[in-house]
């Protein structure tokens, strides 16, 4: 059979990886019912959904014919290194690490780590418009997480609330 789409077919591909995955994962916890859904209900739903919109795209890949195969480019490593440090820092800021001595710095100081270093990934990079972002992210996560569904972060870092 031929790949008609490079770029639909290796995306398919990923969903269905991913999607898989996730349903796997969630056989491990109590899945129940619809009626009284267990924790793994809403993962292995998703990851089920998730697999068979991969085939769909996948199955496109073969069959739909495309203009010049789309073909994959190169990897970006610039914006993929920058996600996913920001997503690294952003967890490490969080929770710290107190295993090398990092503490906990909260959540704000989390969500603008996360905003500005995600930020640096894209080709137009504004001061003004990140702070910002960074801002409205921050009050609306509080609002969010700590005032609505009372979560229990760590707001502020331990030096500035003590």
């Amino acid at each position: 059979m031929n790949i008609k789409s490079q770029k639909d077919f290796f995306a398919g591909l990923m969903f269905m990886t991913v999607g898989g995955g996730f349903a796997w994962g969630a056989t491990g916890y109590t899945v129940g019912q619809s009626s009284r859904m267990g924790p793994g209900y809403f993962p292995l739903l998703l990851g089920v959904v998730l697999a068979l919109m991969g085939a769909f795209i996948l199955f496109e890949s073969l069959v739909v014919d495309t203009e010049d195969g789309e073909k994959i480019g190169s990897i970006a490593w610039k914006p993929l290194g920058y996600i996913i440090g920001s997503n690294l820092a952003f967890g490490i800021l969080l929770g710290g690490l107190p295993s090398i001595g990092v503490p906990a710095m909260g959540l704000i100081v989390a969500i603008f780590a996360l905003v500005f270093i995600a930020s640096a990934a894209g080709d137009e990079y504004s001061v003004k418009e990140v702070t910002i972002l960074s801002v409205v992210l921050a009050i609306l996560s509080y609002l969010a997480f700590i005032k609505l569904l009372k979560l229990q972060f760590q707001v502020w870092p331990s030096f500035i609330v003590n």
